[in-house]
């Protein structure tokens, strides 16, 4: 008995380093997997940082040790402010750098405050890089002429002469990566109180070019000199591919735009105005901002990826990738977010105005009431106690 005994207790000793064994390695391999799985990740998200920002992995892990200061500016300060642009993208044809979306962003974060204040592409600043004054939009494209790469610069100094703000960040994102991102996250849900039209505007004829606008039809633009005599003439031609369909719509009612319908509602102005597209675009940033930092986002990892895809081609910064994260750890920390927004146009409210008096070769440009930017300085430091703009809503 003792011997079946003995040879009982081998077995099961036996069966248990094998059980043991056969666990550990399952454990192992699972742990394995994970651990490349979350290094891919992390290999990924560093190497699409480190394409869209300044900065290195060891500078970030650096600020990640405990008692190295790790502040970002204007944290100290107590509000934040960054510069964000939008465009259609380097080496598109019919300008692809110049800005169509320019906004100050501003966080308080021990407030839980936001601030957006919208930038129209016509105001007549004076541009760094040429040395002249030009509209405020082709300020980056001139900061980036002959390889210079100094656009996000340039912008952040423009930026800074308006608004009386210290611009302490600025990011660019070009009309695919605003696309790819709506789509990453599932679209995004907007209630319009009525229908909202565009047929205007991708119909629109521009002057002709060998890669987008093609097709002529027939009529020119006419430059004339100040005794009206014409200096110049250019055929106009339409686009064979007609953006947004051609005629854009939406209907009344709640919805859900994928990237394409949320690009070409952003986009749209002719109809409109550019400053009701700069609301619009308020309007869509506020409902990606809520859906990126829901749960269902933040926890799925496939929209996770498909946004690191559309950060890492189509987003520049030049926050440090360090700042990077400091910044999202601030924000993500925000809770019961307000938010206070402003867009600079054409009126009282607005601040700015549209001069008659100017030549006609100069076009369609706008200035601040009172040829100076201190009512534009005062509203920018008091925009968190100030009334809500009266008219900012979905259209």
């Amino acid at each position: 008995m003792a011997y079946i005994g003995n040879d009982y207790n081998s077995k099961e000793k036996s069966q248990q380093k094998f059980y043991k064994k056969r666990w550990f390695k399952i454990f192992a391999v699972v742990v394995i997997i994970l651990l490349l799985g979350g290094g891919i990740f992390i290999w990924k998200t560093g190497g699409i940082l480190n394409k869209i920002s300044k900065g290195g992995m060891f500078q970030a892990l650096v600020k990640n040790i405990p008692g190295v200061n790790n502040e970002i500016k204007g944290e100290k300060e107590g509000r934040i402010n960054v510069l964000v642009l939008g465009m259609r993208g380097e080496n598109i044809p019919s300008g692809g750098l110049l800005a169509d979306t320019i906004i100050v962003a501003s966080i308080i974060p021990k407030e839980n405050k936001v601030s957006m204040i919208s930038i129209p592409r016509d105001l007549y600043v004076n541009n760094p890089s040429w040395g002249n004054k030009s509209k405020v939009n082709a300020v980056y494209v001139a900061g980036e002429e002959n390889g210079k790469k100094q656009g996000l610069e340039d912008m952040k100094k423009v930026a800074q002469e308006v608004t009386g703000l210290p611009i302490h960040y600025s990011a660019s994102i070009n009309f695919a990566g605003f696309k790819q991102i709506i789509d990453a996250i599932g679209g995004v849900e907007i209630t319009l109180d009525e229908s909202f039209q565009e047929p205007i505007q991708f119909n629109e004829p521009h002057v002709c070019d060998s890669h987008v606008f093609t097709i002529p039809t027939g009529k020119f633009e006419i430059k004339k000199n100040k005794t009206g005599r014409i200096t110049a003439q250019y055929p106009l031609c339409t686009n064979p591919v007609k953006e947004c369909g051609g005629n854009f719509s939406l209907p009344a009612g709640k919805q859900t735009l994928n990237g394409e319908k949320a690009l070409c509602y952003v986009r749209s102005r002719a109809t409109s105005s550019d400053f009701e597209r700069a609301k619009r675009q308020q309007i869509i940033i506020q409902l990606v901002k809520d859906k990126m930092f829901s749960t269902g986002t933040l926890t799925d990892f496939s929209k996770i990826n498909g946004i690191l895809n559309a950060l890492g081609n189509n987003v520049r910064t030049d926050m440090e990738l360090w700042e990077m994260q400091r910044f999202y750890e601030i924000y993500k920390n925000i809770s019961n977010l307000q938010i206070y927004q402003r867009v600079l146009e054409n009126s009282a409210e607005g601040l700015l105005y549209n001069p008659t008096d100017i030549p006609k070769e100069v076009g369609y440009i706008l200035l601040p009431i009172g040829g100076n930017y201190n009512s534009i300085y005062q509203m920018a430091k008091d925009i968190f106690t100030l009334p809500a703009q009266s008219d900012i809503k979905p259209k």
